[in-house]
């Protein structure tokens, strides 16, 4: 359908000039019931990287804590008026509280703090800048992952923060997409898992994760006026996948977003708040929408359980819920016991934390100076400055290394050239909301930012090393000036050129690229920059600190051009873990968590744009279904420049030995049969999607993995699975991935375990997950493209 046709009106009733969704009767059910499982483990420490063995069937299960949180929750609720309780659903307005979002005190309640962002505390001071949330995914390393969360959440809880607003977990199926460094890559399978660890480790620390945008979401131009059309099937598969991991991980409240979905409103849209978050996958904790994306009063009864900030638009003084929902309980059309559930969905998720005794009230006060009295400045840091610059080293990608000329070893004279190697000019927060760069690349624009409280450039770093390697070193930081670049270059050792691409949140127009990026090119130069010091040095080495894919065809063929390390937004300490890779201090482990192609027509999600009025909203087709990133890559025969899970390293890996093992339970559930039989078990029941019968470990993947070279390293083995073609799927989709650290000559048995879920593709007649029928490849790999290891279910 094109924008220019009017939406089908099946489902939609027309409300002065503005179509409005149907509301379709719902069944009401107030608190849904734990899943009966074993003994949950809270806060598993070591789950997935150790597997349970095969006669343990427990898996994270937060149905018991739930339990508990919703008693407490729901004796309060019996206490309060019903105006109180709406106080409970309602944003106090726009910047009339310390928090970007405020729930006001109800009796006992002391309200709550709701606080951007995904990669620390926006709007205030003495907090970390940690890594983005791409950079968490390049790592391929869970530990990591969730040791980010847990610090990031210890700096929210400092502050007083009871719901951190993140993680993001929108896809990166549009490579141009302005918060693609929000989230975690173009894979659903490495999302999830990034957003698993994340949700775990923020909520580890006390505060209350938030997963965002639920859902479609993965364009910035026309978020509010547009309609993503999505099939239920690469719904499931794809898009919410990231976010049914987050409910395993006990996530506590979930943000719908601006755009409609089919067009209905994410945040009106009763199929997937009910029937999906709340009854499939059994979410338990609370729907906040995004700021100013409530549409009406009714979506109360379509699954919204707070509105934020609470005012219809900023400052508008009024809002859907407040009073308005007041009448509408009071002329009997929204029973009180929706609002009832409303109110306890928020309250379990303060108990469910613990928030409810001794946690710390709000310190800070994001619309007011930094020295107000208002503010009182507690450092939250830590030593989290360790695993910042943990995440910047073991997050990048070294994509190429021509002649080994990586990693320098005792240079006598280099350059350092490019803006992206330098301090910001006018100081790491010279931009509102980082919108704007004149220094290294540390994060993307918008709303998922926050506040330096210092920034490590690279040339820093380098200097730093030089000095006590004796090297002598020199600098041009004018990316336009080709000339002077080529002059610095000359009789150096290395010539090292740093180049960058930005984007963010479509609030913030930088060089005309209205949050997404216009095209898929460098910015300030960058390509010409990097063709005119190759030209003239025969050992140019270039770093790239970009939010998403780039196009290099323009010299990455060059054979002046000896390295390459892709190293993302890696946040304060940016510049320090560029330098460790550049010297050989870590050896490189990042690999892509998304495809870099050659032709920025080879992707099959293109940006949308066009004109739209209130009855025809921009509509943005996802017409390529399950085939993202690199799976369209793969089934339409597109040779990549560099493939999804690429990343080289400073030695050299050899696999051996694959074992495929069954395993067997004592235990089995009725669904298990149902499965096995080829036939589809149904989703009627409350966390059908997340029950355990469907993720516990069904077959145990071993092979053997050796470092043959002479650097120790660690490898990444993922793991892909063919389906047979009966089954639709795409030709290969990653289902696994572990981490090897290994010693030169060292040789380790390496784990992977697959799910019935893994093995199933979504039934969309069926509704339910569903087994192939025929012969599943088990692919070994160290990325996409290359296969190690191969073996057949």
């Amino acid at each position: 359908m094109s924008p220019g046709q009017p939406p089908p009106t099946n489902g939609f009733s027309k409300q002065g000039d503005v179509l409005k969704p149907t509301i379709t009767p719902y069944t009401f059910v107030p608190f849904p019931t734990p899943l009966e499982s074993s003994i949950p483990v809270v806060f598993p420490e070591t789950w997935p990287d150790n597997p349970p063995p095969a006669d343990d069937p427990a898996i994270p299960d937060f149905g018991p804590a739930w339990e508990n949180a919703y008693s407490q929750a729901m004796q309060m609720v019996q206490n309060l008026t019903l105006e109180e309780k709406v106080n409970i659903t309602t944003g106090v307005g726009w910047m009339n509280g310390p928090c970007v979002g405020n729930i006001p005190p109800v009796k006992d309640f002391p309200g709550l703090c709701l606080e951007d962002s995904p990669l620390g505390v926006r709007f205030t001071d003495y907090v970390t800048a940690f890594p983005a949330g791409i950079n968490s995914a390049a790592t391929w390393n869970r530990r990591l992952m969730r040791e980010r969360g847990k610090a990031m959440g210890a700096e929210f809880a400092g502050k007083g923060v009871n719901i951190a607003l993140g993680p993001a977990m929108n896809m990166g199926r549009l490579p141009q997409g302005g918060r693609i460094w929000e989230s975690f890559g173009a894979d659903p399978f490495l999302a999830g898992e990034t957003a698993y660890e994340t949700v775990l480790g923020l909520q580890q620390s006390g505060v209350q994760a938030c997963a965002k945008h639920w859902i479609n979401n993965e364009q910035e131009y026309g978020r509010e006026q547009s309609t993503s059309q999505v099939d239920d099937r690469a719904q499931h598969e794809i898009y919410a996948y990231p976010f049914l991991r987050s409910v395993m991980a006990g996530v506590a409240a979930i943000m719908c977003s601006y755009n409609q979905i089919n067009y209905t409103y994410a945040c009106e849209n009763d199929k997937l708040m009910n029937d999906v978050l709340k009854q499939e996958f059994g979410y338990q904790g609370l729907i906040m929408s995004d700021w100013g994306a409530t549409e009406s009063t009714i979506s109360a009864m379509t699954g919204l359980d707070m509105t934020m900030p609470g005012d219809v638009s900023f400052e508008s003084g009024d809002s859907y819920f407040g009073g308005n929902l007041t009448v509408y309980v009071n002329n009997g059309t929204i029973p009180e016991a929706r609002v009832d559930d409303m109110a306890t969905r928020i309250l379990a998720g303060w108990y469910f934390l613990g928030q409810d005794s001794g946690y710390p009230e709000t310190n800070f006060n994001a619309w007011l100076p930094l020295d107000d009295t208002k503010n009182k400045h507690i450092d939250v840091r830590g030593d989290h400055w360790k695993i910042v610059r943990d995440i910047a080293t073991a997050s990048i990608v070294l994509l190429k290394n021509t002649g080994c000329a990586l990693p320098l070893k005792k240079p006598r004279k280099i350059s350092v050239i490019g803006s992206d190697a330098a301090p910001p000019k006018l100081g790491p927060n010279g931009f509102a909301d980082r919108g704007g760069t004149d220094g290294i690349l540390a994060m993307g624009w918008g709303s998922g930012t926050t506040n330096f409280t210092y920034l490590i450039s690279p040339i820093e770093a380098i200097q730093a090393r030089a000095v006590r390697e004796g090297t002598a070193i020199d600098w041009h930081f004018d990316d336009f000036d080709l000339g002077g670049a080529k002059n610095v270059a000359l009789g150096t050792d290395a010539a090292l050129v740093f180049i960058k691409a930005d984007s963010g949140e479509e609030y913030i127009v930088v060089d005309g690229n209205i949050g997404d990026r216009k095209n898929l090119t460098a910015w300030s130069n960058g390509d010409n920059l990097v063709k005119a010091v190759a030209s003239v040095h025969e050992n140019t080495i270039v770093v790239v600190n970009s939010v998403g894919p780039l196009i290099v065809e323009s010299w990455i063929d060059n054979p002046n051009v000896t390295a390459v390390i892709w190293a993302g937004l890696g946040g304060s300490e940016a510049g320090n873990g560029i330098k460790n890779v550049l010297y050989g201090d870590y050896n490189p482990s990042g690999k892509l968590p998304y495809t870099i192609a050659r032709n920025a027509s080879d992707y099959p999600a293109k940006p949308v744009s066009g004109l739209w009025t209130p009855n025809h909203p921009l509509v943005i087709p996802y017409t390529e279904g399950l085939l993202i990133d690199y799976r369209w890559f793969d089934a339409k025969q597109i040779s990549p420049r560099f493939e999804f899970g690429f990343g080289l390293s400073y030695t050299t890996f050899a696999y051996s030995n694959l074992v495929i093992q069954k395993l067997s339970y004592g235990e089995q559930f009725p669904e298990d049969a149902v499965w096995d039989s080829g036939m589809t078990p149904s989703t009627n029941a409350t966390g059908a999607s997340r029950a355990i019968w469907l993720h516990r470990p069904v077959y145990c993947v071993t092979f053997y993995v050796q470092n043959v070279g002479d650097v120790a390293g660690i490898e990444t083995p993922q793991l892909y699975l063919e389906f047979p073609p009966s089954s639709g799927e795409p030709p290969q989709t990653l289902k696994g991935f572990t981490n090897v650290p290994l010693e030169p000559g060292e040789i380790q048995q390496a784990q992977i375990t697959i799910s019935k879920f893994d093995l199933s593709y979504w039934d969309i007649v069926g509704q339910g997950w569903k087994k192939p029928d025929g012969t599943v490849g088990v692919l070994i790999s160290q990325s996409s493209r290359k296969v190690m290891l191969q073996g057949n279910i």
